[in-house]
């Protein structure tokens, strides 16, 4: 009776052991998660998400910000793909405004496991922003300029508080509007090759009281392509003014399976 016993043990533990370490890879492979790689937006830079990278930081995640060059869709594509080659493991690729646009090609590099886009473009292949740009008539507020004479589009320096940062001070937005990253005006007008939203989970927040790019194209965007939605009641510059806000959706995305 004692060897039966033993074998029916033996034979249980043979069975349960495969199904434990089956299950501690699954979860193991959700928990290595904690990768993020920020990508900006136009007029603007990596300093800006020093906030949401303090929060996600103090809870374990491993952050990179992307310093896009701006001068092209292709060479800020480039650019992230550099910092998503040097991620150890799984990564969730966060864009911002223009972000986004660069997010949608990057996104296809085998590390990236979820996007999350910010007040952001979300063009599919085949599509330039320019097309969901003007697919509404622009708010009062709104300040990008047309193209220099050297083909680079600024913000209007006069509408740049109540057009891209309302909630936040206007000293902080003079500050903002100094170092300004303007972009090259053909990245507007340059189609997607890829659309990673297509084969991975997405997530996008509406910054509602957004005067950059109205809230009713972000929301046409993300319903199109049933990307996960949250509304914020922000400006377009919502990473700083509400960053544990922005935190919370990328935190969610990490931890959904």
């Amino acid at each position: 009776m004692k060897k039966q016993t033993k074998l029916f043990s033996a034979q249980r533990a043979s069975l349960i052991f495969p199904l434990l370490v089956i299950l501690s890879v699954n979860l193991n492979t959700f928990a290595q998660v904690k990768n993020v790689v920020i990508v900006h937006g136009a007029f603007a830079d990596g300093s800006g998400w020093k906030n949401v990278f303090r929060i996600l930081s103090k809870k374990g995640y491993n952050v990179t910000i992307v310093q896009n060059p701006l001068s092209s869709l292709e060479s800020d594509v480039q650019a992230t793909n550099r910092i998503l080659d040097k991620q150890n493991g799984p990564v969730i690729l966060v864009g911002h405004s223009w972000g986004g646009v660069v997010i949608s090609q990057a996104g296809i590099h085998k590390n990236v496991v979820k996007l999350v886009y910010v007040a952001a473009y979300q063009p599919d292949k085949g599509e330039n922003t320019l097309k969901w740009a003007t697919s509404m008539p622009n708010l009062p507020e709104y300040g990008i300029l047309p193209p220099d004479e050297k083909g680079f589009v600024y913000y209007d320096q006069s509408k740049f508080h109540v057009g891209f940062c309302a909630d936040l001070p206007k000293e902080e937005s003079d500050f903002m509007f100094a170092p300004q990253g303007p972009i090259y005006a053909e990245s507007f007008t340059t189609p997607l090759k890829n659309a990673a939203w297509r084969d991975k989970p997405a997530y996008g927040i509406v910054a509602t009281e957004d005067k950059s790019i109205r809230p009713e194209i972000q929301r046409n965007m993300y319903k199109r392509s049933n990307t996960k939605i949250t509304e914020i009641k922000a400006s377009h510059a919502l990473f700083i003014s509400q960053p544990e806000a922005v935190a919370d959706v990328i935190i969610q995305a990490a931890n959904d399976k």
